[in-house]
């Protein structure tokens, strides 16, 4: 099967790839273009972990193909931080311990901070349903969720 030149912006860049049309968009940002932070837990779009954003909306990148990333912005776990400085969402799950494996954490980073670009001010229940779709099974969701809460608060320069 012949491979399908790919163009696209991944985390400010423009970057090509070959890819497989069967291929999954997270395979692409793994296997093609190095960035591996995106995990695959479950490859059904069930776990969260390999979640990023692609032309502004929260997707699983094991249910999208590389090919539909043609012409479109993806944005991952590694486009977070700029330069040596931590996103304030990365620098508070570290502060309130709501990390331990590191499996699913680019995924509910990522998915965490596309509730607060949507809705920088959510209640605990909001950013509890926003959250649903990335499953852990190291540590408790409450740490998960006061660091998100942390974060917004610090981001709205209310902290």
């Amino acid at each position: 099967m012949s491979k399908i030149h790919v163009t696209t912006t991944v985390n400010g860049d423009t970057v090509e790839f070959l890819a497989d049309p069967r291929e999954t968009l997270l395979d692409c940002l793994r296997d093609r273009l190095g960035l591996t932070g995106s995990k695959e837990g479950c490859g059904t779009g069930d776990c969260g972990a390999c979640s990023v954003m692609l032309d502004g909306r929260l997707v699983s990148s094991c249910l999208v193909l590389g090919v539909e990333a043609e012409g479109k912005t993806v944005d991952t776990i590694e486009g977070m931080a700029r330069g040596d400085d931590l996103h304030p969402l990365q620098r508070k799950f570290i502060e309130h311990a709501a990390l331990q494996c590191g499996f699913c954490t680019p995924g509910i980073l990522v998915a965490a901070k596309a509730l607060l670009d949507q809705n920088p001010d959510p209640s605990e229940s909001e950013v509890r349903y926003w959250l649903a779709g990335n499953l852990c099974r190291c540590t408790g969701y409450d740490k998960i969720v006061n660091a998100v809460m942390d974060a917004a608060a610090e981001m709205r320069g209310a902290a």
